[in-house]
């Protein structure tokens, strides 16, 4: 009787046992940032733009700005901010959930970027300009005096190492 019940309880495990699921859940948004978003980011909730103190929700494409009382949302910049080259200005990525609830502290930290027009978008920074150019030429030129140097400094080791 007591091997019966034991079947019948390991049986019925059998039948009422769930597999495990397990998910994994990555989030890239490449292809959802506009091409006026900063390069170098492989995932971005929101910008802050500091020249006109809005927020834009990256993966609902909104724009999050302060209207007289309370902050509004909606799908285009209001017609004030129509002065602004989104492709010049600055953004920072903020990857915060309603960041404008500390807009104090990201005003004071990134306010000063407001007329900073260096950052570059990913519309000029798809690996094609003259920027990046330059740059993998600059690397690849100070990675070579590196190796030299060290290279240098290695033989002058083995060299000395013998003496005291």
């Amino acid at each position: 009787m007591k091997k019966l019940f034991y079947a019948a309880l390991f049986l019925g495990a059998f039948v009422f046992a769930n597999p495990a699921n397990a998910q994994i859940n990555v989030s890239f948004n490449i292809g959802v940032q506009p091409n006026w978003g900063p390069v170098g980011y492989d995932y971005a909730r929101y910008y802050y733009i500091p020249e006109i103190d809005v927020y834009y929700d990256v993966s609902n494409r909104y724009y999050h700005y302060y209207d007289g009382r309370r902050w509004a949302r909606q799908r285009s910049l209001p017609g004030r901010y129509g002065h602004v080259d989104l492709y010049r200005t600055y953004k920072v990525v903020i990857n915060d959930s309603n960041p404008w609830r500390n807009h104090r502290s990201y005003y004071d930290r990134y306010h000063r970027y407001s007329r900073n027009y260096s950052q570059v978008n990913l519309r000029d920074g798809r690996g094609n300009n003259k920027y990046y150019k330059d740059r993998e030429k600059h690397y690849r030129k100070m990675e070579k005096e590196r190796n030299k140097y060290h290279k240098k400094m290695d033989k002058h080791y083995r060299k000395h190492r013998g003496r005291d």
